[in-house]
C-alpha cells in the first residue's frame, strides 16, 4: 500500500513538472524581462497600479529592482503579496501615525510619560565623557519597520532576499562613502527599511559597519541592476520621482534641502534613462498634485500608475505569456502559507544595560502559541515606549525543527544619559507675560534594575532646582522607591474685586520619599512622607499685608492613571489623578481629585473634566489652598486669581480638528469652545464671589513641535474676561 502511494505521488509530481515544462516551452521564445520600480516617496504607490496591469496582461517578470518606495513595493511583491493585497494594506495603514515612533501615550511606561509631559521629545541628546550625541533622524522608523514586517509576513518566518523565488535587488546608499549598496541577500525588511531612509527624516540603518540611507541619492531608477541581475532583454522602468521645484519656490531651509536632494536624484535618473534600449518600456505616471509626503493619496497614486501602464498596453501585451505559463510563474511566487508556526522558545538578544525582565513583561506570546502580527506589534511598541531603545524588532527562526521567536531590542547608542530641554511662553491681559527655559540631566540604568536620576532646573519668571531618584525594586519594575528634593521661587498674585492687590515671592523647599507600584500601563499608586517649607515675601502691595513662613509635614497617598492617546490635545481616553495629604502637625488634610475624558466623533473631539480640592479634616491653610484661573481652569479669570477651600469645578468643551501636522509629528490644530463652572465653599481671595462662577472660552490651539500652543479669549458673566497666549511645555 505504501509503495502504491509513493508511485502515485511520483506520477503526480511528474505530471505537474511536465505541465509547467510544456507551458514554458510554448513561451520559450519570450524575452527575459526586468522590472524597475523607482523611488518617489508616497508617489511610489503608483507602482501598484502598474503591477495590476502586468497581472491582467499576464506579463511574467524575471527579476525586479527597487529603490525607496519602489523597494517597498518590489519587496512585498517578490515576497508573494498581490497588488490587490497591497492596496488593502496601504488603505488600512494609519499614515498620520506610522511615521511617529512612540506608541499611543496610553501605551507608554509611566516614567516615559513623565518625561514627555515635562520636556520636548525632539530635544533628547546623549551625554557622555566623549561629548554630546544626537538622534539619527526625526523618525527612528520603529512603526515603519513593523509595517514592513506585516507586509512580508515576518510572523511566519524570516524572509531572506536570496530565498525568494523572484530575484530581487534593493538599492541603498552608504552615507559615509556615498557608495551605491545593492541588497541581493540578507533580511528583506532590513533592506526595505534602509532603502527608504530619507536623510534627516528617517534614521540611517546600521548594516555591517555601514550607515545606509535612501538609495535614491545614487540610483533612483536602477535599470543597470536588472540588466546585470537577470540579463534582461526588455526593461520595464517606472519613474515616480518628484519634479524639481521652480526657482521662486525655493526659499526656506527645508525647500533648499529638498531641492538639493532632488537635483542629485534627477542626475542619476538621467544617467539611468540613457541605458534604455529601443525595445524597453518606460512609464512615468502623471502624479501632478501628489507630493512625496502625500501617503494618504495612495489610492490616487495607484490609479495614476494603472493609467500609465494602460497607455503602453500594446507594448506590454507583446510580453504576455500563456495562461498556464503565467499561472505557474505566479504560483511559485505567491505565498501559500497562511498561518504562523507554533513557537517553541523565545530569545531576547542584544541587551547591554537593560535586563530581560523589562522586555518580558510586555510579551504576550508564549511557547506553544502562534504569533499574531497585531499582537506582536503592540507588544514591541510597548517595549519601545519605555524610552530605552532606538528600535525593537523580531524575527522567527527555524532551528533543528524548532521555531524560535527572537526579540531584538537595540539600546540607544546615544544613551544611557541624556540632556533634555523645554520652553514656555505665556501671556494674558490680566497679569502680563511669563517665560521659562527648562533643562534636565537624565541618567538611566544606574543599576541592573533600572535606577534613574533626573536633575532638573528652570530659569525665567519661575526659578527651580530639583532632583528625582527612581529605583525599581524588581526586574519587571512593578514596585519602586522614589525620592525627591527641590527648591524654587515663583510669583503669586493676590486679587480682590478683580484687581491685583499684591504680588508675593513664593519660595519653597521640599523633600519626599515614596513607595509605589506600577499598575500595568495605567500608572502608579504611591504612599510616602513629605516635608515642605513655604515662605511668602511681599513684593508689590500694601506693606501692612501679612507675610508667611510655614512648614508642612505629613503623609501623602496618590494615584496617577493616564490613558489618553496623546499627552496634549487628546482625541480619546481618560485620566484620573487622586491624592490625599494628611498633616497631623498642621491639623488638616487635603484631598484632590481630577478626572478627565475625551471622545471623538469624526473630526470633532468632546472633552469633560471634573475637579475637587478640599479639606476632609480641618481647613486648608492659605499656603496650601486650592486655586482657580487660567486656561481650562476657569479661563476668564487670571491664573490663581481665586484661592480657597472646598473647590468644585466642571468643564466641557468641543474641538473641531482643522489641520494636521506633517509626517513625523503627532498632533493637529483645533478650534475649540469651552464652557466651565465652579463653586468655592471658602474663598480666601475674591471673597465677595459666592455662588456658581462661570466661564466661556473660544480658542485656537493644538500640538506643535514646541509643545502645546493656544491663543484665545475667555469671558464670564460676572464681568471678567481674559485674552491669553501660550506656547511650550507647561
Amino acid at each position: 500500500m505504501i509503495l502504491l502511494l509513493r508511485r502515485l505521488a511520483a506520477v503526480f509530481i511528474f505530471s505537474l513538472f511536465f505541465q509547467s515544462t510544456v507551458a514554458f516551452a510554448a513561451d520559450a521564445a519570450r524575452p527575459r524581462i526586468g522590472l524597475v520600480l523607482g523611488g518617489g516617496g508616497a508617489r511610489g504607490a503608483a507602482h501598484i497600479g502598474v503591477l495590476e496591469v502586468l497581472q491582467k496582461l499576464r506579463v511574467p517578470i524575471d527579476c525586479v529592482a527597487g529603490t525607496s518606495m519602489g523597494a517597498l513595493i518590489a519587496g512585498a511583491w517578490a515576497a508573494g503579496m498581490s497588488p490587490e493585497k497591497m492596496r488593502e494594506a496601504l488603505a488600512a495603514a494609519d499614515w498620520n501615525d506610522i511615521f511617529v515612533d512612540n506608541p499611543e501615550y496610553a501605551e507608554m511606561s509611566y516614567r516615559n510619560k513623565l518625561v514627555s509631559r515635562s520636556y520636548l521629545p525632539g530635544s533628547e541628546s546623549g551625554v557622555s565623557a566623549t561629548g554630546v550625541a544626537y538622534q539619527g533622524g526625526v523618525v527612528a522608523g520603529q512603526k515603519i519597520k513593523l509595517f514592513f514586517n506585516q507586509l512580508v509576513r515576518a510572523n511566519q518566518g524570516e524572509r531572506n532576499i536570496e530565498e525568494l523565488p523572484l530575484p530581487l535587488s534593493i538599492i541603498a546608499t552608504d552615507i559615509g562613502t556615498g557608495e551605491r549598496v545593492v541588497f541581493r541577500d540578507g533580511a528583506l525588511t532590513t533592506a526595505m527599511r534602509a532603502s527608504m531612509s530619507v536623510p534627516g527624516l528617517l534614521a540611517p540603518v546600521d548594516h555591517h559597519g555601514r550607515k545606509l540611507v535612501d538609495g535614491g541619492l545614487v540610483d533612483n531608477l536602477p535599470i543597470s541592476e536588472v540588466r546585470e541581475r537577470c540579463q534582461a532583454d526588455v526593461v520595464i522602468a517606472v519613474n515616480v520621482g518628484s519634479p524639481l521645484l521652480k526657482a521662486d519656490e525655493v526659499g526656506s531651509l527645508l525647500t533648499v534641502s529638498a531641492q538639493m536632494v532632488g537635483i542629485l536624484t534627477e542626475q542619476n535618473v538621467s544617467r539611468s534613462l540613457a541605458m534604455l534600449k529601443p525595445g524597453d518600456i518606460y512609464l512615468q505616471p502623471e502624479l501632478k498634485g501628489i507630493t512625496a509626503a502625500d501617503f494618504t493619496k495612495h489610492a490616487e497614486s495607484a490609479e495614476s500608475g494603472r493609467l500609465a501602464a494602460e497607455g503602453a498596453i500594446e507594448k506590454l501585451a507583446r510580453l504576455s505569456a500563456s495562461e498556464s505559463a503565467y499561472a505557474a510563474w505566479w504560483q511559485a511566487i505567491e505565498v501559500s502559507r497562511r498561518s504562523s508556526p507554533r513557537i517553541d522558545a523565545i530569545e531576547i538578544v542584544g541587551l547591554e544595560r537593560a535586563n530581560q525582565g523589562v522586555i518580558e513583561r510586555y510579551l504576550s506570546v508564549q511557547p506553544g502559541e502562534t504569533i499574531r502580527p497585531s499582537v506582536i506589534n503592540r507588544d514591541l511598541l510597548r517595549m519601545y515606549g519605555d524610552g530605552y531603545y532606538e528600535s525593537v524588532d523580531y524575527t522567527v527562526l527555524a532551528q533543528r525543527d524548532r521555531n524560535i521567536l527572537r526579540v531584538m531590542p537595540i539600546e540607544k547608542r546615544w544613551g544611557p544619559d541624556y540632556a533634555r530641554f523645554a520652553i514656555n511662553l505665556q501671556a494674558d491681559n490680566s497679569q502680563g507675560s511669563t517665560f521659562g527655559l527648562r533643562a534636565a540631566y537624565h541618567q538611566t540604568w544606574l543599576n541592573h534594575l533600572g535606577g534613574e536620576l533626573i536633575y532638573h532646573g528652570e530659569i525665567g519668571s519661575n526659578n527651580r532646582l530639583g532632583i528625582n531618584y527612581y529605583q525599581p525594586l524588581d526586574a519587571r519594575q512593578r514596585l519602586f522607591f522614589e525620592g525627591t528634593a527641590g527648591a524654587g521661587q515663583t510669583r503669586l498674585n493676590v486679587y480682590e474685586d478683580d484687581k491685583r492687590i499684591a504680588q508675593y515671592r513664593d519660595s519653597e523647599t521640599g523633600v519626599g520619599a515614596y513607595l509605589g507600584a506600577n499598575i500595568g500601563l495605567l500608572g502608579p499608586v504611591r504612599v510616602g512622607w513629605v516635608q515642605r517649607h513655604r515662605y511668602f515675601e511681599l513684593d508689590i502691595g500694601d506693606p501692612s499685608l501679612p507675610r508667611g513662613d510655614k512648614k508642612m509635614t505629613g503623609w501623602k497617598a496618590s494615584l496617577d492613571f493616564d490613558q489618553f492617546d496623546r499627552v496634549y490635545f487628546p482625541t480619546r481616553g481618560w485620566a484620573a489623578q487622586l491624592s490625599w495629604f494628611e498633616s497631623p502637625g498642621s491639623n488638616y488634610a487635603r484631598a484632590d481629585a481630577d478626572l478627565r475624558g475625551a471622545y471623538a466623533f469624526g473630526g470633532t473631539v468632546f472633552n469633560a473634566r471634573l475637579r475637587y480640592t478640599g479639606s476632609p479634616r480641618g481647613n486648608l491653610p492659605v499656603f496650601d489652598a486650592g486655586t482657580l484661573g487660567g486656561f481650562l481652569n476657569l479661563t476668564a479669570f487670571a491664573p490663581s486669581q481665586i484661592i480657597g477651600d472646598d473647590i468644585r469645578y466642571v468643564g466641557v468643551r468641543g474641538e473641531q480638528i482643522i489641520g494636521r501636522l506633517p509626517l513625523g509629528l503627532r498632533g493637529d490644530m483645533r478650534i475649540g469652545l469651552a464652557l466651565e463652572m465652579a463653586k468655592v465653599g471658602s474663598p480666601y481671595s475674591e471673597s465677595t464671589r459666592v455662588g456658581v462662577l462661570d466661564s466661556a472660552a473660544l480658542y485656537l490651539g493644538g500640538q506643535t513641535p514646541f509643545g502645546p500652543a493656544y491663543v484665545g479669549f475667555g469671558y464670564s458673566t460676572s464681568g471678567v474676561s481674559n485674552l491669553f497666549l501660550f506656547v511650550g511645555t507647561p
